[in-house]
């Protein structure tokens, strides 16, 4: 440990393999020694409040023997490494590997920055869960740091976490638990998912298919994307596809800036997908986690292997604890598993129903609905062509849709489009003097009997 390290350290504060204690306290110490030695192991810092401040702690030959004593009391011992700096002692907890391990109160499991108590039934799924091999802590060996780590990612992503870069990159990496060096420095595949040149290019199930559908029973695609790159550049880049194949309206309230009600609670999806690729399963490789979006609702499918004593917005669970810390850092989650209540509040916000999910062994699902204010925003300017209340993307959406339908059948009349589109006439007559102003669409011969002649395909900015 030196002080840049320290200063590194601070400037990330508490999550999942870092712990902050002001003074000492046997029994408090005890849970968090049991609490790291069930999960990954990790560092507990003596003389540090929690809110990062250095407050220092008096060490002596007998502090270090108590602390040793609450190790080797725990059932079964549990490994641990003694460090002073200046006046800190920093605790260093192995992980253990016969687990579950438990001390005078209990078992303990560190979520996050957080210590919980396991109850009966956690303890024995914990027992079989631990027993696998966790794909994020699993080193990669065909992966080459030279030529396969790209150095702007870390840079990105230290500026996102609001850490200075004091340190080399191989210290920063170890202390962020991506990778360990013995001869050579070696990535797990968490290191692989946020820091790779080409994270696919280790772990090519780990892309993110995003698909448009124009019909209810998804059969027809209007658009689709297989999203490749980090897990940050994942979310952002899914984020994007629905905020391009999706609405937001205009509403002026007399205030200098207008409001925007989109078609969903953006919020609450990127909740979702967030989690999505935190919490899949990333060793069944069969499968991708697909976002589809469909005229009345957007659906989320996560690979997912539920735990038998998991339940849904009650516990909290995190499969990849390397990759949600790296979450926690940047903002992307919260410290603690409150994303359902998170993501039913952001449905609140703009006035949607209540998401939908399901659950099995193997998947996980969930749908999200259209705002009511949105709904009744939309409504009002396709129908009533209320000029303060404007859609941003329904017409373009609708040309899209207008086009394809007469691609399909060159004798659709205005009628039938208006039927299938489920608005009046009028509007489509303007959609269709619009393609017409763009040279997409010319109507040969007259109104009834006539066809429409496609010259080219129309462009439409999303």
């Amino acid at each position: 440990m030196n002080k840049k390290e320290l200063k590194f350290i601070l400037q990330g504060g508490e999550g999942q393999f870092v712990e902050f204690k002001e003074f000492f306290d046997s029994k408090n110490l005890s849970k968090e020694i049991v609490s790291f030695a069930n999960a990954s192991g990790g560092k507990i810092f003596l003389g540090i409040s929690d809110n990062g401040e250095i407050m220092g702690v008096k060490i002596t030959n007998k502090l270090n023997s108590q602390i040793q004593d609450i190790a080797n009391n725990c059932d079964p011992v549990v490994k641990i490494k003694l460090e002073n700096f200046e006046n800190l002692l920093i605790v260093e907890v192995l992980e253990g590997k016969d687990k579950p391990i438990s001390c005078s109160s209990g078992f303990y499991l560190r979520v996050g920055p957080n210590s919980q108590k396991m109850k009966r039934d956690e303890i024995l799924d914990f027992a079989i869960v631990e027993g696998k091999i966790k794909f994020d802590r699993q080193i990669n060996n065909k992966f080459n740091f030279k030529k396969d780590f790209d150095k702007e990612k870390l840079n990105n992503y230290l500026k996102l976490a609001k850490i200075s870069k004091t340190i080399s990159n191989e210290k920063i990496l170890s202390d962020l638990n991506v990778g360990k060096k013995n001869k050579i420095f070696k990535f797990n595949n968490a290191g692989i998912l946020f820091f790779a040149k080409e994270p696919q290019k280790f772990i090519s199930h780990s892309v993110f298919t995003c698909v448009l559908f124009k019909d209810k029973d998804g059969t027809d695609i209007i658009d689709r994307k297989e999203i490749g790159g980090n897990l940050i550049e994942i979310v952002e880049e899914a984020m994007k596809f629905v905020e391009r194949n999706t609405s937001v309206a205009y509403k002026f309230t007399g205030k200098p800036q207008r409001e925007n009600i989109y078609e969903y609670s953006m919020e609450a999806i990127r909740e979702a997908v967030i989690n999505s690729v935190m919490h899949r399963d990333y060793f069944e490789q069969g499968h991708n986690n697909i976002l589809k979006i469909y005229p009345n609702k957007i659906l989320i499918i996560n690979v997912w292997l539920r735990p038998s004593w998991f339940k849904l917005g009650k516990n909290t669970f995190r499969r990849n604890k390397i990759i949600a810390d790296l979450f926690l850092r940047v903002g992307f989650i919260e410290r603690v598993g409150t994303g359902f209540g998170r993501m039913e509040n952001y449905c609140k916000k703009v006035n949607a129903p209540k998401f939908k999910f399901d659950i099995d062994e193997k998947y996980f699902r969930i749908e999200f609905f259209k705002s009511r204010d949105y709904s009744d925003l939309a409504r009002k300017a396709v129908n009533k062509n209320v000029p303060e209340n404007v859609p941003e993307n329904v017409p373009e959406n609708r040309l899209r849709i207008i086009f394809d339908l007469i691609e399909e059948n060159k004798k659709i009349t205005v009628s039938k489009i208006a039927k299938e589109l489920k608005v009046n006439e009028k509007t489509i007559k303007r959609d269709i003097t619009k393609l017409k102003k763009n040279g997409k669409k010319k109507r040969v011969g007259p109104d009834r009997g006539g066809y429409w002649k496609v010259e080219n395909k129309i462009k439409i900015n999303n």
